[in-house]
């Protein structure tokens, strides 16, 4: 049976406003062993081909991803490439003043799975949930927007940078309004925030 909790998010539309959603508690993950056994449980399918099967399934994937190429799985999801910079190289600036970015400040840095309606389906039609006692909370800083930007400040004074992850300890905002925050702050001028660097290598610093 599985768990779920109503979790707390911060209304997008309107300031300061929570709402409640449900959201499954993850119980552990299924390892290729595992998932492998419930396959051959019962069919004529044996362990190894099973998983032979599957790393030629692997394989054929990235090759034809690597060539540019959606891949659809029936009855599984559609996986596509995605890119990003390498770690160190700085975009290309939209006025084109700046180094043009070649195939070598290029990777593949992930792949995105959408799942196929019947998957979403048949995981719902054998899904049995149950509500789990308490439910998840939104971390709500104590302190309001004027004096968090201060706390950066004061930390700016005696060190040369600031991270999200430092923002966030300071603040006891969550990571992901953290990151938001201080990225507000670094596009308002009179702020006195800045950033340089970017992907996980952004930081903030005094503008």
């Amino acid at each position: 049976m599985a768990k779920y909790v109503m979790q707390e998010m911060r209304n997008l539309h309107k300031e300061g406003e929570t709402l409640l959603y449900p959201r499954m508690v993850i119980d552990g993950c299924c390892e290729t062993e595992e998932l492998v056994e419930i396959i051959t449980k019962g069919s004529t399918l044996r362990k190894g081909e099973v998983l032979a099967s599957l790393q030629l399934i692997s394989e054929g994937m990235a090759t034809l991803m690597a060539h540019g190429r959606s891949v659809r799985l029936e009855g599984i999801g559609l996986f596509t490439p995605c890119l990003s910079l390498k770690d160190g190289k700085e975009r290309e600036d939209t006025n084109g003043e700046a180094t043009r970015r070649n195939a070598q400040s290029i990777e593949i840095s992930d792949i995105n799975f959408r799942a196929e309606k019947t998957l979403v389906r048949d995981t719902n039609s054998q899904c049995n949930l149950q509500r789990q006692k308490g439910d998840w909370r939104c971390n709500r800083s104590k302190y309001s927007p004027e004096e968090r930007l201060s706390l950066a400040l004061k930390h700016l004074e005696s060190n040369p940078t600031l991270t999200i992850s430092e923002y966030e300890h300071l603040t006891g905002l969550s990571h992901t309004a953290a990151g938001r925050e201080l990225k507000k702050w670094s596009e308002t001028p009179e702020s006195g925030i800045y950033f340089k660097g970017s992907g996980s290598h952004k930081v903030y610093v005094k503008s």
